[in-house]
């Protein structure tokens, strides 16, 4: 039996923009022209007002921890290397929250409140993976 491989999103049609802006090195999030929210993950109409007037942004990028754990032990044998790592639920100076890794420190280091910026990691010819170190 072969071994199981990582985990690599397949894009959507509402989800592509965001995975070629990763692509370039651009943090995209949709806005809502009818009542101006950011949001993600991406839908086809805006989760705060239902409106269907969505166009794609580049985001800053930027954002802080706010909840965080280590992963120690992974049941898929493609992780194992890279345990421990930490898991991290970031909110966008836009508002928006996104679960993602935090690199460039020791998981032991990352807390709550940490300012973080993100860098990309291409772990496919199609897909880059938004990550976040500290700022």
């Amino acid at each position: 039996m072969d071994k199981p491989g990582k985990l690599i999103p397949v894009p959507t049609a509402e989800t592509a923009e965001f995975w070629a802006g990763c692509r370039q090195g651009e943090l995209r999030l949709q806005l809502c022209a009818a009542c101006n929210k950011y949001q993600f993950p991406p839908q086809s109409f805006c989760r705060h007002c239902s409106s269907a007037e969505l166009s794609w942004v580049a985001a800053s990028g930027q954002g802080r921890v706010l909840s965080c754990t280590v992963v120690h032990w992974s049941p898929n044998p493609a992780y194992a290397a890279e345990v421990p790592y930490s898991l991290a639920l970031i909110e966008l100076d836009e508002g928006p929250r996104m679960l993602t890794n935090i690199v460039g420190v020791p998981p032991s280091e990352v807390r709550t409140g940490m300012q973080v910026a993100v860098v990309f990691e291409q772990c496919s010819p199609e897909i880059t993976l938004p990550k976040f170190k500290p700022r």
